[in-house]
């Protein structure tokens, strides 16, 4: 039978037993893969702009673009690789909300369209919607009082 280990036994247990986490490694590629997916949408928008298209269509379109490229990444399972290799980098810009309501969508596809597809499209990125659309609001109705 063994013995119960004390608090401390445990803690350092199950330090010399976990994995050391590679901090500046991972900040490193998450701070390059973000930087060049951020990159990649100024380019676009550069390319759009030097078209002559108006400032508001160039967002819009740049963004559009970028969201359909991580989608289609997401779809050829190309974004799930790039995401364990940058981590944060791939999530926080716009493609990483792409990826976020595709990879759900894929997974529950065969639970049908409408109770797999549609009902769980939304998990991951629903609550960023949600809190995201709350704060505008509460945020647009402090400034509209504040400003008298």
């Amino acid at each position: 039978m063994q013995k119960a280990f004390t608090k401390e036994e445990y803690n350092k247990y199950v330090e010399t037993k976990s994995p050391k986490s590679k901090i500046l490694r991972n900040i490193i590629r998450a701070f390059v893969v973000g930087g060049l997916i951020c990159v990649i949408g100024q380019l676009i928008s550069n390319l759009l702009a030097a078209r002559g298209f108006s400032k508001e269509f160039t967002s819009s379109l740049t963004s559009l673009i970028l969201i359909f490229v991580g989608a289609l990444f997401t779809g050829l399972n190309v974004y799930d690789e790039l995401g364990r290799y940058a981590g944060a980098g791939s999530i926080v810009p716009i493609t990483g909300f792409a990826n976020s309501i595709v990879s759900p969508a894929m997974e529950f596809k065969s639970e049908g369209y409408v109770t797999g597809v549609g009902a769980k499209m939304f998990v991951i990125a629903g609550p960023v919607i949600v809190y995201g659309t709350s704060a505008s609001v509460i945020a647009g109705i402090l400034y509209y009082l504040l400003r008298f």
